[in-house]
């Protein structure tokens, strides 16, 4: 029988746990996430700019298509540009399928040494997964061919998972996931196949949550952001605190919004102290660290 969430990892308050330690004093990592998916055209579009009209369901739905297209042409060159003026090099949350449909995209994020972490074969909750464990297989191995690199981490789309998947995942390989949203630091959940390390993810400064599901303006997801660095930025004097931010480029990559995304990493390239880390980073210092 399957573990219940509680079960992988009992109740811990952050105050009672020795405080984490950042070389050379640091107080905070910033972890960048860019997400790439593939949504197909012949199956309803995974999120949506435009209602159906009417309330009539569309097959093919070219708007919303269109809308993701959008990013993969120009938002991500974007983000690609942005991050090479910083030398910063973010984790990539990737469905597999962007090898084979947007190979352009993929072998620029692998040229300037992003890392690939494991986001499924093709966007679509796990939970409708006919056979979850061949699609993670699939999925990795897709992106070690790719790369020449193995995944470490893993993020289902939208966050899904069923009370399988931290098994499946483990026994796949991966050491790190960024699908549970409880805590500023990192922490281990137990599975059959050893324990998996899951990392502070975000849902609060995701670019969707923010602006496609709640509707904020861009500017309000900026201050939000600095907002939370500053509060971390002020913590992380007595423990080491990580900032994630999660971006997709049919969002963040708009003409409209990408300034409010330069104004966050101008803001934080102006403090000392601050790490900008890749989820193998941060996993690599957690283990040395605790």
């Amino acid at each position: 029988m399957a573990m219940q969430p509680r079960e992988r990892v009992p109740y811990s308050a952050i105050v009672d746990r020795p405080p984490l330690r950042l070389p050379g004093g640091a107080r905070v990592v910033v972890w960048t996430i860019v997400n790439l998916e593939v949504w197909d055209i012949g199956k309803p579009m995974a999120r949506q700019v435009l209602p159906p009209p009417g309330g009539v369901p569309m097959l093919p739905d070219v708007p919303n298509w269109s809308w993701h297209e959008y990013g993969m042409r120009v938002g991500f060159w974007r983000f690609h540009r942005l991050f090479e003026r910083l030398q910063i090099r973010p984790t990539l949350s990737i469905n597999a399928r962007v090898c084979r449909d947007y190979e352009r995209v993929a072998a620029a994020c692998r040229d300037a040494q992003w890392e690939f972490m494991g986001h499924s074969f093709e966007q679509g909750p796990i939970h409708q997964e006919e056979d979850q464990r061949a699609m993670i297989a699939r999925s990795l191995d897709t992106l070690a061919a790719f790369t020449g690199q193995r995944p470490r981490g893993w993020l289902g789309p939208g966050l899904t998972q069923t009370l399988e998947t931290p098994e499946l995942l483990a026994a796949a390989g991966i050491e790190y996931i960024g699908d549970w949203l409880y805590d500023d630091e990192p922490t281990e959940i137990r599975t059959a196949h050893g324990p998996l390390v899951t990392l502070p993810y975000t849902a609060e400064l995701n670019d969707i949550p923010m602006m496609i599901v709640q509707h904020h303006e861009a500017a309000y997801w900026t201050r939000k952001c600095m907002d939370a660095f500053e509060r971390y930025y002020a913590e992380g004097a007595e423990r080491a605190k990580i900032l994630a931010i999660a971006i997709h480029p049919y969002i963040m990559g708009q003409p409209f919004r990408i300034k409010y995304l330069e104004q966050v990493y101008d803001h934080l390239r102006q403090h000392p102290d601050v790490l900008f880390w890749n989820g193998a980073e941060i996993l690599d210092w957690y283990r040395a660290a605790r």
